[in-house]
Parts: C-alpha cells; structure tokens; sequence
C-alpha cells in the first residue's frame, strides 16, 4: 500500500505515515464533490458569508496549533507560519463581506429591452497546491471557489499530509456542508484520474513549470479551464539613486523569507555600477547576520538541487560572496549565499533558484537593467528601487511580469490581483478578478 509521510526537515525524522486513496475511494470523493455542488450553488451569499467568516475566526483561534504542524512539515520558522496562518483569515474575512457585491449582475445598456451579465460557478474545482506556503496557497484558492458557489477538492503536497486534513477539518468545524470543501489523499500519478473525470470543470495548480504545462495539457485536452501559478526568476533593480541600506534589509528579506523557497522571492539582484560595491557589502553583512536563524529547505531533493546549482556555476567560472557550502548538521540546512560572475550558460543563470541563493548583476544604465530582468523565461513579479518617479515609471512599462512593486518587496495582497506571465503561468487570484476566475459569465439579453 502506498503511503505519504511526514518528515521533520530539520530532524529528518518521520512523524507520521497515511495511506493514499485508491481509485475507488478516489471516484466517490469527485461523486460527493459533483452532489455537493448541485445544492452549494443555490446557498445564498448570506449564508456563504457566515460558513466563511466562522472559518477565519476557528484559523485565529487555532493559530498555534495551526502554524506548529506546518513548520514541523515542510520547515519554515514558527513566526512565518503564524503570519501565515492569521493572513488566511484575513482573505475569510475580506472575501466573505465582499463577494456578493462583486459578484452582483452587472447590467449593460444595449438595443434590448434588458441585457445583463450574471457570474454562475462553474462546479467542482481541482485543486493542486505546493508545501511552500501550505495553508495561504489553499485558502488563496479555495476561498473565492467557494464563495462563488463552487466545490473544492484538494491535492496538497505530499510532504504535508497532515497539514492538508487540518485543512479539511477547518471548513468542516466551520459547517460547510459535507462534501462542499474535501482533502485527497493522493499521489501526483492520480491527479490525471482527476482531471479526466467529468465531474470536474476546473483546475489550479501553483507550482513547477514542468507540472504546470501537464495539468494545462490534461485541462486542455478536456476542455476545461485552468489557472497557473508557477516559477519566477524575480528582478531585484538597484539603481544608483536608491536607498542602499534599506533595498538591502529587504532584499535579504525578500530573499531569505522561507529559506528563499517562494515563487515571488528576489532571486536576480541588477545593480548598477556606481553603488554595487557598497551595496554588495551591505548585503553581505545582512546575509551573515541572518545566516544563524535560516530555517531548513522543505526536503533533502530541493537541498540537492539548490547545492547542485551553486557548485555547477562555481566550476564555470561564478564567485561566491559568501555561504555556499551545506550546513554541517543534521537537517537540510543551506546557508544564505551570495554569488557574482554568473553568465548564461550557468544553471544559476537560466533556471529558478529555489533556495537562499542570491545571484548578483553588475550593469552600466536603466537600459542594461531592463535587459537583464526581462532575459528570462519567467515572468512572475520585479522590485525596483529608485527615487527618481520618472526612471520608475520606465521599468513599470518595460519589465515584463505579473507585478512590478517600487522600493518594496514583491508580496500578495488580498485587494490586489496576483499572478504571472510568460512561463510564471496565466489567470489571477484574490481580488475581484481572482473571485470571477471559475464562473460562467452569462450574458441575458430580454427583448419585449
């Protein structure tokens, strides 16, 4: 019987076992799904707003609890995943009050008597969801799915079994109706089952590229619709007008949050000629500050993988900063690394680092900077950092991503769209565009 396991990242020690599904267990979960749906869509918003809000105050109530199992899970420090916890039930809260009026008929004026549009759901919705972020990225999906009438059924990663049945157990302790919200217990093979049945209208998937473009194959081949939230390569501009000491704190922030296991971390730090020395060092002393506090990577293939990347570009030719060597002690602990001088033939170069790995380019204008950002297969968000508005607005209009933010760190905001472009993957979440990603936009034309 095939089985998925906790394992404590920074012990490497297992804490839990649980038999996946078969395919049996798996058809009757979609059948349940399908008949919840028939009912879940008819709730009036009223009530939806009730279920969900009771949903936020249990994640509040239970934080600690919550935010214990994820760091004992997938590794990150206890205070991330607080914070994590608590910004979930702030999207319950936001969503819950706001979706009956964004999603409210929209009247349009045309030759006819009437003619509106209506937002219906779609019906039951796969959802594939990464260990980095492991309660934010489910909410983040579920609830707007929710909301507009839709039900849910849930792959987690497979490093987080138990975090995922936590999961359920909130929307069942909150009183959605059986079947409404349901975890699986599956491994990444069952998720074509998935995709393939009939009963599903939709699917989204944060995570690799590689896994993107076969869940958008399988969705596509069956016609449904699907949303991508995949890899980055982000931007971090430094132009030579920009704060130096406060760009630092927060590229090592924006870097390191995580141990840099985040799609919209920093990962490409431009800086310009004049102030790369003095903000190098600057980097440098914030990097090692932080080096006794780093968290272990989620698993023992991404330190693998991260390590591989790093020692493949020192031997053709890149220079490390400072870390670069695994940690000596139990877990899958890497250290914060800087390192320069990579080129593009290097792994570092072309593909996402996903670890505390920062790379650092040295170019001559705002011009070298954009090209630069842009030479990538991603798209997801960028940072830049300058005083000038006039300079600023350039990058806004020319860099090439889901998001550009101005002397800050790329994040996501429940009031703001998020997503990619180019290979970061396509469609929205949170916001009013995010809610309206799984409805039928119906058009009613009524003549006399």
């Amino acid at each position: 019987m095939k089985k998925l396991f906790s394992i404590n990242p920074a012990t490497e020690e297992i804490f839990g076992e649980f038999p996946i599904l078969n395919e049996d267990e798996l058809e009757n979960k979609i059948n349940l799904s399908h008949e919840a749906f028939k009912k879940w869509k008819k709730v009036p918003f009223s009530e939806k707003e009730v279920l969900m809000k009771k949903a936020g105050k249990i994640l509040l109530l239970h934080k600690e609890k919550f935010a214990k199992m994820i760091t004992m899970e997938m590794g990150k420090n206890i205070e991330e995943s607080l914070a994590e916890v608590e910004k979930c039930a702030t999207l319950c809260e936001f969503l819950a009050g706001s979706a009956e009026a964004i999603l409210k008929k929209e009247i349009i004026k045309t030759e006819a008597k009437e003619s509106y549009i209506r937002f219906e759901p779609l019906g039951v919705i796969f959802s594939i969801m990464p260990w980095n972020y492991p309660f934010w990225q489910v909410f983040r999906a579920a609830v707007p799915a929710l909301m507009v009438g839709n039900t849910m059924l849930l792959k987690l990663a497979s490093n987080v079994p138990q975090t995922s049945q936590l999961i359920e157990k909130i929307f069942i302790e909150a009183g959605f109706p059986k079947g409404v919200f349901q975890n699986l217990l599956i491994d990444s093979s069952m998720s074509e089952q998935v995709i393939k049945n009939n009963y599903i209208r939709g699917v989204t998937l944060t995570g690799s590229e590689k896994a993107g473009s076969t869940v958008a194959s399988l969705a596509g081949a069956s016609i449904k619709k699907s949303i991508l939230e995949l890899g980055g390569s982000d931007p971090f501009i430094v132009l030579d007008d920009a704060d130096i000491k406060r760009a630092s704190l927060v590229a090592t922030s924006a870097r390191l949050s995580v141990s840099g296991q985040v799609c919209i971390s920093a990962k490409r730090f431009i800086i310009q000629k004049k102030i790369a020395n003095e903000f190098i060092l600057e980097l440098t002393k914030d990097f090692e500050e932080i080096e006794n506090k780093i968290s272990p990577l989620s698993g023992k293939k991404i330190l693998e993988t991260i390590e591989d990347q790093v020692n493949t570009s020192v031997k053709m030719g890149a220079k490390i900063i400072t870390g670069g060597k695994r940690i000596a002690k139990k877990g899958y602990f890497y250290p914060p690394t800087i390192i320069a001088d990579v080129t593009k033939k290097m792994p570092l170069y072309f593909e996402e680092a996903f670890g505390p790995v920062a790379t650092i380019f040295i170019v001559e204008d705002d011009a070298e900077a954009i090209k630069i950002a842009n030479d990538t297969k991603f798209g997801l968000g960028a940072s830049v950092w300058t005083n000038n508005k006039k300079r600023a607005q350039l990058f806004i209009e020319e860099l090439e991503s889901g998001s550009v933010f101005i002397n800050n760190k790329v994040t996501s905001n429940i009031r703001l769209p998020f997503g990619g472009s180019k290979n970061s993957g396509y469609g929205r979440e949170l916001s009013s565009y995010g809610l309206k990603e799984f409805v039928n936009i119906k058009t009613v034309v009524v003549e006399n």
